[in-house]
């Protein structure tokens, strides 16, 4: 058997691993054996965390909701409630953007409602 050389592949093994430590603190960025375990580490907070953006994307559109609705003396239930009575469907990323850019636009829906609240309670 020929004699096996394996220094290019390593090295660029190695080479990838410092570059994603690119940034990192002390010997994490230029140490190889610290540098995998940051790496490694990094990737599975970036892979938890690209779920938890969602939940956490959602949370900000429902505060963002809440707080125009409570301009206009109601509160975010009783408005998705109102809404789901009047039959109108729109999701929240697209309702919170009408909160904070168009509040006259913001307020025909919460107008609608309140109808279809009271039309409820009648």
């Amino acid at each position: 058997m020929a004699h096996v050389k394996r220094g290019v592949t390593t090295h660029a093994r190695h080479k990838k691993v410092l570059k994603m430590a690119k940034g990192y603190r002390g010997r994490a960025k230029d140490c190889y054996r610290v540098a995998i375990e940051k790496v490694e580490k990094g990737l599975r907070y970036a892979y938890r965390d690209r779920r938890t953006k969602k939940r956490t994307i959602r949370s900000l559109w429902i505060q963002r909701i809440n707080a125009g609705v409570r301009e206009h003396d109601m509160v975010y239930s009783q408005f998705i409630n109102g809404l789901i009575l009047a039959g109108i469907t729109m999701d929240r990323k697209v309702m919170s953007d009408l909160a904070t850019r168009e509040p006259a636009v913001f307020k025909v829906l919460v107008d609608q409602s309140k109808a279809a609240l009271a039309k409820k309670a009648a």
